[in-house]
């Protein structure tokens, strides 16, 4: 198998993308304190290596996500499709303030967003979870207007229930859903994945390798910062972490037989759930990058896909967020 792939392009409701993405939050504060120069460097190299979409967000870092991929994007912006967020209010301090869908909000963070990537445009702009004092009507319509105004070329919704899907569509039509899809993650595959299907809407998944999980690489919570959001998350709890190792253990024979790493297994089989389905791993190391873009590579018998199912099927310890996180997702 090659040890490094230039993906081919997919096409998410008449946006076209590499079929891997590049996710940024890795390079932010979110998962310990990663080099800033180091970060930059990988997400040139993904750009070298053929990944035309890189994904972040207006809290990732309070900010500093976006101006660190401004400063990767410098000279590069042609070709590249940048996707960011709007609508996780946090404070001064850092802390949680809510989600916010108002239309002067919406504004008013897409002008930050700008000036921050350094850009006139942003190609996909998601609502960064569903506020639920706000109808999505409104939130989209804000959306709609940017688009109209070339500040935004598309609209996107992250972790929206089918129905939310269905009212946001129907007011501005929704190029991509971003959710949480992964071996451990497959909660959309009940309604969301069905309804993006019925709408044509394509499907970006984030947190593809389980937030690191699906490595192997994180074995107990000695494996990350002592500020690592993951600690606060249940299924990267000491216990978590501890019944989860099963799962691995399962996985592994599985990747072995076919040469692969844990999560070369995880990505390739995601690529496998259809051609309408961009998943975004995010790394803040070259080295992981190149093994994640070799995944793309790899194509799955029907018989290694039923040895991955019968793997996968053991119940997962812990719910994938906090529950006060958890209950702002799905709206």
């Amino acid at each position: 198998m090659p040890s490094s792939y230039a993906p081919p392009l997919r096409d998410l409701r008449g946006l076209r993308v590499s079929a891997q993405g590049f996710g940024c939050l890795p390079t932010t504060s979110f998962y310990g304190h990663p080099d800033p120069d180091r970060a930059i460097t990988t997400i040139r190299a993904a750009l070298d290596a053929g990944v035309t979409m890189v994904d972040t967000a207006d809290v990732q870092g309070q900010g500093a996500g976006e101006e660190l991929l401004g400063r990767a994007l410098a000279g590069r912006r042609d070709g590249v499709v940048i996707a960011s967020k709007f609508g996780m209010v946090r404070g001064p301090d850092g802390t949680f303030d809510g989600l916010c869908g108002e239309p002067a909000y919406v504004r008013a963070a897409c002008e930050r967003s700008l000036r921050r990537l350094g850009v006139d445009h942003i190609d996909l702009y998601y609502q960064h979870w569903i506020d639920p004092a706000v109808p999505v009507e409104e939130t989209a319509g804000a959306v709609a207007g940017l688009i109209q105004a070339g500040k935004v070329r598309h609209f996107g919704l992250c972790e929206p229930s089918a129905a939310t899907l269905r009212r946001a569509d129907a007011e501005h039509p929704v190029t991509a859903v971003q959710s949480e899809w992964s071996l451990w993650s497959r909660d959309i595959e009940d309604e969301v994945v069905p309804a993006c299907r019925s709408l044509g809407v394509g499907i970006v998944a984030y947190a593809p390798l389980g937030r690191g999980f699906l490595t192997g690489g994180i074995r107990t919570t000695d494996d990350l910062a002592t500020d690592d959001f993951r600690r606060g998350q249940p299924r990267f709890s000491p216990a978590g972490l501890a019944h989860n190792q099963l799962l691995l253990r399962r996985l592994r024979p599985v990747a072995d037989r076919l040469g692969l790493t844990l999560a070369q297994l995880g990505l390739a089989w995601l690529h496998h759930r259809g051609t309408d389905v961009v998943p975004i791993p995010g790394t803040s190391d070259p080295a992981h990058l190149t093994e994640n873009l070799a995944a793309g590579a790899v194509r799955l018998e029907a018989d290694d896909l039923a040895a991955v199912a019968r793997a996968a099927d053991v119940p997962v310890h812990g719910a994938r967020y906090a529950p006060a996180m958890l209950a702002m997702t799905g709206n």
